[in-house]
């Protein structure tokens, strides 16, 4: 009689956890959803109005109300992006003057020498080449000349060419942080280290070098470095 009971028991627990397994499972009829932003994951598309994926209600996360619903946020003021080459580079929203923008523009042509470390230089170099062909040379061509395809098929124009332009690895940094003329900045597009390394492989490429690495022991950018920086963002307005 006991090992009937023992029996009996066992069956009923098997049944019971085969048919809750079961349960849990369907998809048919889902368990109850404690967290729904969890069990129907959102890929956000930073341009579209962001709505969600569970209801019929507009989006009320409050960030998102704020931008009309816009889910490509700003960071936040003061922040500051993974920084494993050591450059710095604070998130500004807000705009810049003109003075501002064009004084920042001037004292970046000052800087002749990536603030990276100078004993990577050739593998920076190499990257940037990378990135370059990757971001840059759509419009101005793998050669710098400012004939990318983009260029070539008519649908932009006025790229200029790099053997005309007077730069330094300061200034070419500058625009692709800040952006200049009809080009916008790809700060969103870069991180502050891969910036200089495009910059780098510009001036190695296309305007006849750049300075040699220094020792190890050596300052790494001139005394104009820290102007020019303060004035760039990682998501600047002009």
């Amino acid at each position: 009689m006991v090992q009937m009971t023992k029996n009996i028991f066992k069956i009923t627990a098997i049944l019971g956890f085969a048919a809750i397994s079961l349960s849990s499972c369907s998809k048919e009829n889902p368990p109850l959803v404690y967290f729904p932003d969890m069990y129907f994951p959102v890929a956000y598309d930073p341009l579209m109005k962001a709505k969600d994926a569970y209801s019929d209600h507009e989006n009320e996360i409050p960030a998102f109300v704020k931008n009309n619903g816009a889910t490509g946020l700003s960071p936040v003021n003061g922040t500051v992006a993974q920084n494993k080459d050591g450059v710095a580079d604070e998130a500004m929203n807000t705009a810049m003057t003109p003075d501002q923008y064009n004084g920042g523009y001037d004292a970046s042509k000052l800087v002749t020498v990536s603030p990276l470390n100078p004993a990577n230089q050739a593998k920076d170099i190499e990257r940037g080449k990378l990135l370059y062909n990757q971001a840059c040379a759509a419009c101005h061509g793998t050669g710098g000349d400012g004939q990318g395809p983009i260029v070539a098929s008519g649908a932009y124009v006025g790229v200029p060419n790099y053997a005309d332009r007077q730069v330094t690895v300061g200034s070419v940094h500058y625009v692709i942080t800040n952006g200049r003329n009809a080009m916008g900045s790809y700060a969103g597009q870069l991180k502050p280290g891969d910036r200089w390394r495009v910059a780098m492989y510009v001036m190695n490429a296309f305007k006849g070098g750049i300075a040699p690495a220094a020792p190890a022991d050596a300052a790494p950018a001139t005394d104009a470095a820290p102007a020019a920086s303060a004035s760039v963002s990682t998501s600047p307005k002009k």
